[in-house]
């Protein structure tokens, strides 16, 4: 047995005819054997109408739900709106997270607003804090003058 890069038929997926497809071919075939050879050509055409049509639907519920007609009652089928019917002009309402976010910047900003106002609890520590580090710098400040001036005094006395 060569077992080359050939493969047999027996990995091939079926293909399987639903029960409306078949009973549709059987009564064609019986309408054409009562009306005759005449009547054959017009019939077939449209049938081949008909056919194409159920095809197309065939095509859209493939698998189980072309056997089972469930309607799902939360299902809401997508409308197409044209062109005219869209108002462009009206305002377009916006998602939770849109809404949040716009929320979010509006409430920083008004935070801000009052930070700079110093009427928040930040801010007043930050003043608070700002004004005890500045008493201590004049303070440093006020040390190193009078220790300037007593250095001054030494050497004028050393002078001497």
């Amino acid at each position: 047995m060569p077992r080359g890069g050939k493969k047999g038929h027996k990995g091939r997926g079926k293909q399987f005819s639903n029960p409306e497809e078949i009973d549709r071919q059987m009564k064609a075939q019986r309408e054409m054997e009562e009306n005759g050879g005449a009547e054959k050509e017009g019939s077939s055409e449209s049938e081949e109408e008909s056919s194409s049509d159920d095809e197309s639907e065939v095509r859209k519920r493939s698998g189980v739900e072309g056997l089972i007609e469930i309607e799902n009652p939360n299902r809401v089928a997508q409308k197409s709106k044209k062109v005219a019917e869209i108002d462009v002009s009206a305002p377009r309402e916006l998602s939770r997270r849109e809404r949040e976010e716009i929320e979010k910047q509006k409430s920083k900003e008004r935070y801000m607003k009052l930070h700079l106002e110093g009427k928040t609890e930040q801010a007043r520590a930050d003043l608070a804090r700002l004004a005890i580090i500045k008493k201590q710098r004049e303070e440093a400040a006020r040390k190193r003058e009078e220790l300037r001036k007593e250095k001054e005094a030494e050497e004028a006395k050393a002078k001497r």
